[in-house]
């Protein structure tokens, strides 16, 4: 049974609604902690991708096209997918009451759980799909980051990789300051690199049909720490 199979049966059996997903994955998927941080997962970039969509009023084609980027799933998968989503736009219950069970699946349970940081990257690539972070999506992201726990460095870091004017600020992108000597910056650095190795998304449930959130991470980390050491040398 495929991942996107496992989620619409759980979805049958709590009365076809996203609403009581949550709950269900925490008992039906006991004895599967690795299905159930796959599903978990999976479930939270749904619906609030498909609330977030909403946040700015409407519904864009870039925005549908940009959860398909972020979703890697086979063809034969689509129909699923797209039933799971379009669930999630027409339910009623509001988008922090999804934040709140999330947080609550957290693998850690700990203040900037890495896994609902990756939850909010990838909101972040989806709001970003249609050109602009619109501002009721900023204020959207900044209040699902506050259930989340995460604080306000980490979210501004996250942030700095998806919305800037005049280019992309790489001290925040890597969470550090002009001030800080280049061995700190360094070693910031590599210890993201680790967080965000392949094996790691894995460990944290991160199922490899979003894979895309860390590749454009890595790519935006990669670029951050160039444009640093470039500075440094030619200083």
């Amino acid at each position: 049974m495929s991942l996107w199979d496992r989620i619409l049966s759980i979805v049958a059996a709590t009365g076809n609604a996203l609403a009581g997903v949550v709950e269900a994955v925490r008992t039906l998927l006991e004895g599967d902690p690795e299905t159930r941080r796959k599903v978990a997962f999976s479930v939270a970039m749904i619906a609030l991708s498909a609330k977030m969509a909403k946040a700015d009023g409407i519904v864009t084609e870039a925005e549908v096209s940009a959860f398909r980027d972020i979703f890697k799933f086979p063809d034969d998968q689509a129909q699923n997918v797209a039933r799971l989503y379009n669930l999630a736009r027409q339910d009623i219950a509001g988008y922090e009451a999804y934040a709140e069970k999330m947080a609550s699946l957290c693998a850690s349970c700990d203040q900037d759980c890495a896994m609902l940081e990756d939850i909010i990257d990838g909101l972040f690539h989806i709001a970003k799909s249609d050109g602009a972070v619109h501002d009721k999506e900023i204020a959207f992201l900044t209040r699902v980051a506050q259930i989340f726990r995460m604080e306000e460095q980490r979210f501004e870091a996250i942030k700095a990789r998806h919305v800037h004017l005049d280019g992309a600020d790489p001290y925040k992108v890597l969470g550090v300051s002009p001030k800080d000597d280049f061995s700190i910056i360094r070693r910031r650095y590599r210890v993201l690199v680790s967080e965000n190795h392949p094996d790691m998304l894995v460990a944290r449930g991160v199922p490899k049909e979003l894979y895309a959130i860390a590749n454009d991470r890595m790519a935006a980390l990669n670029a951050a720490y160039e444009a640093i050491e470039k500075e440094r040398r030619a200083a």
